[in-house]
């Protein structure tokens, strides 16, 4: 699915590998490598998966994660290290494996190409006249996920006072289905439902023409990040301070120190970094109120 998304970026070929079929992938992607020699392997991705996969990069340089970092035993799969870092955010500690080549200057651009279809099919949808706020209400964590009564709440909130257009988008799944169905009962006002309707290029392109993104930890919170509109992150089970929308810090409704107190009878600052919240119900404890106050404060910076 990702591939989808990044596919027609210039200069990068891709060699793709489909985790559903099992061992016939793993022997698929060794055929296709086996005749290809690389300067550098950067090895990002924490999984025993990748590291497999990394075995059968020829390449003299297989540069990893600190030892201290590295999950599911990848140092045990590369030859040289990033430098350590602590509590630092995924998108810092990749540049760790830029600065390690020798760069170190930091350009935050991803550069994901929009076809002039995906556009169309976003302004086909979203109202010209007026300001536009996306609810991406599901991560794909259900403990995640905020209450749907809130987000109703807050797409309210959203019409009657800045007059915006509120559009839900989200994947087929059922529920991601349910959570649409829910926040437009109870919001009890039009809103657009687009849940299960969009490529992820049509997607990207909704964020792109979009003034504002409400979402949890999940992947179209990146995604809104990466076309330049900012994100309302609603984090509790999840520290932002390692996961957040990169670009929108300001905007994030922290939660989480009150909920690992409620968990782990411990604050943040004794527990390890990026320690997970799992309890179902964490994310209740971001009320409606902060996430509305957030709102406002995006939309009287963007009004200045």
């Amino acid at each position: 699915m990702e591939y989808e998304l990044v596919k027609d970026i210039e200069g990068i070929e891709f060699l793709v590998f489909d985790k559903s079929q099992g061992l016939s992938s793993y022997l698929q992607l060794r055929k296709k490598l086996k005749s290809l020699r690389f300067s550098a392997l950067l090895h990002m991705q924490m999984s025993l998966r990748a590291s497999m996969i990394a075995l059968m990069v020829d390449a003299p340089i297989k540069l990893g994660f600190d030892r201290q970092r590295a999950k599911d035993l990848q140092w045990l799969f590369t030859n040289h290290k990033i430098t350590y870092q602590s509590q630092q955010h995924v998108i810092d500690s990749f540049f760790g494996f830029s600065q390690a080549l020798g760069v170190d200057e930091k350009i935050y651009r991803w550069n994901i190409p929009i076809p002039d279809s995906a556009n169309e099919f976003a302004l086909q949808h979203l109202q010209e006249n007026k300001p536009v706020l996306v609810i991406s209400p599901c991560s794909s964590m259900s403990y995640r996920n905020w209450n749907a009564e809130g987000y109703a709440n807050v797409a309210r909130y959203a019409i009657e006072k800045y007059s915006m257009q509120v559009v839900i988008t989200g994947g087929p799944s059922t529920i991601e289905q349910q959570y649409a169905q829910a926040i437009t009962q109870l919001c009890n006002a039009p809103l657009v439902n687009l849940v299960g309707r969009t490529t992820l290029k049509q997607l990207l392109a909704i964020f792109k023409h979009t003034d504002v993104v409400i979402a949890p930890d999940s992947g179209p919170a990146h995604l809104a990040t990466a076309v330049g509109t900012p994100v309302i992150g609603l984090y509790a089970t999840t520290n932002p301070d390692r996961a957040r929308p990169y670009m929108s810090a300001e905007y994030v409704v922290d939660c989480y120190a009150q909920a690992i107190q409620k968990i782990y009878h411990k604050p943040v600052a004794d527990v390890p970094f990026g320690l997970r919240a799992r309890e179902m119900g964490s994310m209740d404890l971001i009320s409606t109120e902060k996430v509305k106050s957030m709102l406002d404060k995006l939309m009287l910076n963007q009004n200045k």
